[in-house]
């Protein structure tokens, strides 16, 4: 069979308010994103596994709020007051490797004081961040959390026809199906194994189906593929 040759184009990942898919999965952490500025805390850490959604919320948040996005690597690099002079901030990929503690203890500290917002997405709790400087151990201790949970039946269906609908692949019901049945169950792997559907149909001319499906699962076990929640 002969294949046709594929460019790498990048596509435009969709970041509105209204691309979001909202479950049960997810309603708690929406509800808290659509209450701004309507917080009960003036700092809240949004935790969720890898592909749950954060990165997604964070900037709709940013979009909202006008705030500025940093990196938690990045903490320490410039005083507090410059990176909340819009007085909302948002703050990806925390704690990370190399946090400056004592910069994100000034930054907590001088978002209440100054009644500003502060938005950190975690794949992790942040009472379970190690981190060695007690003042901030009871800080993380305190702040509010909202928590996406694992992708429910509705949200991963959702993900996968609205990844389909956004490269214009007409999809039968029954692959949608065979997919949920066999993946795993993260919006991570959806996005991966609906990429490699895109890219085996048009080297190959064909639609996709439930035969093209098996084959995509498949290459599901080829190292690097899909990201490690």
């Amino acid at each position: 069979m002969s294949r046709q040759l594929v460019l790498d184009l990048p596509l435009r990942t969709a970041l509105g308010r209204d691309d979001f898919l909202v479950t049960p999965s997810n309603a708690a952490a929406v509800a808290m994103i659509d209450r701004y500025p309507d917080w009960p805390h003036h700092v809240v850490v949004l935790v969720g596994d890898g592909g749950s959604g954060k990165t997604h919320l964070l900037e709709v948040w940013r979009q909202a709020s006008g705030a500025r996005l940093v990196s938690a690597a990045a903490l320490g690099r410039e005083p507090p007051d410059k990176l909340l002079e819009t007085g909302a901030l948002a703050i990806d990929n925390a704690p990370g490797d190399a946090l400056d503690e004592r910069a994100l203890f000034h930054l907590l500290n001088l978002t209440r004081e100054t009644g500003g917002h502060t938005l950190i997405a975690s794949a992790s709790d942040p009472a379970q961040w190690t981190v060695k400087l007690p003042d901030l151990a009871s800080r993380l201790r305190a702040l509010a959390v909202a928590r996406l949970d694992p992708p429910d039946d509705a949200l991963l269906r959702g993900v996968l026809v609205k990844h389909f609908a956004d490269r214009q692949i007409g999809v039968e019901e029954p692959v949608i199906s065979y997919l949920m049945l066999r993946m795993p169950r993260s919006l991570d792997a959806a996005r991966a194994i609906v990429a490699e559907l895109d890219a085996l149909a048009l080297a190959e001319k064909t639609p996709v189906s439930r035969a093209l499906a098996a084959r995509a699962l498949q290459r599901m076990t080829e190292p690097g593929l899909f990201p490690e929640e």
